[in-house]
């Protein structure tokens, strides 16, 4: 009975449809699969999570994310956007909200051009809202079904609204790196990094494990790192890590 008055309500829902090839967090790193892999014209996912905690403590967290992405032999395109709130003893102290796009197009078997946008409201961490739009050229280095490995670059802007006031334009370089690594029939290793090079450079980071329960059902483990050289003067620390662990369910 104590226990269950420190901790009235737990509940963790999350539904989604997972793509036939992981993909790493949109917070971190926006690469697309190979459309001449894809299996399907379109693919999507959404997920929601709720905890609430109560007694000694109080506090609740919310997260939402959707992904949707349209496939032809040679052009793909995507659309998507999460959200999380955290809050302790009634006061909030963590939200979050993104939503973006990106577009794919293979030249050939191994080139391809890309271009992204973005936006990030995330007040605790000093912004009100980051804008980043890019475009480049990628290339698949590897493409068979144990190892899979894209490099990318291209040139950008990074638009930054401070929380505590003014805002801030910068030209960027853009790079990344997505790498997949087929364990076993069913799991998967993921390793993603993204840097946004300017004079406020931002490293981005996903390492993660996927791992399939059966036909439908999937879990997924990842441990999220971001680095800042200049943070807001409002969220000095540098580096912010994030671990998740999340179950999908495949439509």
């Amino acid at each position: 009975m104590k226990a269950l008055n420190k901790l009235s309500v737990v509940l963790l829902l999350s539904a989604g449809a997972l793509c036939q090839q992981a993909l790493a967090d949109n917070n971190v790193f926006t690469v697309m699969d190979d459309p001449s892999t894809a299996k399907k014209d379109f693919e999507g996912n959404a997920a929601a999570g709720y905890m609430a905690q109560s007694g000694n403590t109080t506090s609740s967290s919310v997260t939402a994310n959707s992904n949707l992405t349209w496939y032809t032999p040679s052009f793909a395109y995507s659309l998507w956007g999460n959200a999380s709130n955290t809050s302790s003893n009634d006061e909030r102290s963590s939200e979050t909200y993104q939503v973006g796009g990106r577009t794919r197009y293979n030249l050939n078997s191994a080139d391809y051009l890309f271009g992204q946008a973005s936006w990030l409201s995330d007040r605790f961490n000093g912004y009100d809202g980051r804008s980043i739009l890019a475009a480049g050229y990628g290339r698949q280095i590897l493409n068979g079904p144990v190892h899979s490995l894209r490099l990318e670059a291209g040139p950008g802007v990074r638009y930054d609204e401070y929380r505590e006031g003014g805002h801030e334009t910068q030209a960027l370089a853009y790079g990344a790196l997505s790498y997949q690594w087929q364990l076993t029939d069913n799991t998967k290793f993921i390793q993603g990094i993204s840097v946004l090079g300017s004079d406020s450079t931002t490293v981005n980071s996903e390492t993660g494990l996927q791992v399939g329960i059966n036909d439908h059902f999937a879990l997924k483990m990842a441990y999220n790192v971001t680095w800042n050289q200049s943070p807001p003067a409002s969220a000095p620390d540098r580096t912010d890590t994030k671990t998740t662990i999340s179950l999908s369910y495949s439509l």
